[in-house]
């Protein structure tokens, strides 16, 4: 089965023609997605702006992430799930649409990061919990994912607005 089959039969389900020809369904699903994105974002910003020294001097990157990591991955697996409900309505359309290629691939570039950080400068934590200003390899970090996750925020914004089949 190719994937055009796939995404042909995922979109002719009697759910995703539901999401798709309802009037309130795909607002509604987009609102909650838009909602746990922007919570994702959100705690990831305050991390990031924590490993760069700009904000919450006051906690170690320990506590910050200790106390945010629940309410983002929480929020992450709502999104996902919302997000998957979404492209279901259309996937052979968004599939073939360069601004969701590009979400997925900032995206997967964002958990690159966040993997190459949690193998790197944050096995020495403890050394650095503590200081205003992280070492350079963990504001690096910080900067890249702030970075990557507007990249991920910008592409998810022009999905709407382009259309892979033309005008």
């Amino acid at each position: 089965m190719s994937l055009q089959s796939l995404f042909n039969a995922l979109e002719n389900t009697g759910w995703a023609t539901a999401i798709r020809e309802g009037s309130i369904q795909f607002p509604a699903i987009e609102t909650v997605h838009v909602i746990a994105f922007a919570t994702v974002v959100g705690a990831i910003a305050i991390v990031d702006l924590r490993l760069l020294g700009v904000l919450a001097h006051h906690r170690s990157v320990q506590r910050l992430t200790r106390e945010l990591l629940p309410l983002t991955w929480g929020a992450f697996a709502l999104a996902v799930a919302t997000g998957s409900l979404l492209f279901a309505s259309n996937a052979v359309r968004y599939a073939g649409n360069p601004a969701f290629q590009l979400k997925f691939v900032v995206l997967a570039l964002a958990g690159a990061n966040m993997a190459a950080f949690h193998v790197g400068a944050f096995r020495h934590v403890d050394a650095w919990d503590e200081a205003e200003r992280p070492p350079r390899a963990a504001r690096f970090a910080g900067a890249a994912s702030l970075a990557l996750w507007i990249g991920v925020v910008a592409a998810g914004r022009f999905i709407g607005f382009i259309d892979p089949t033309g005008p």
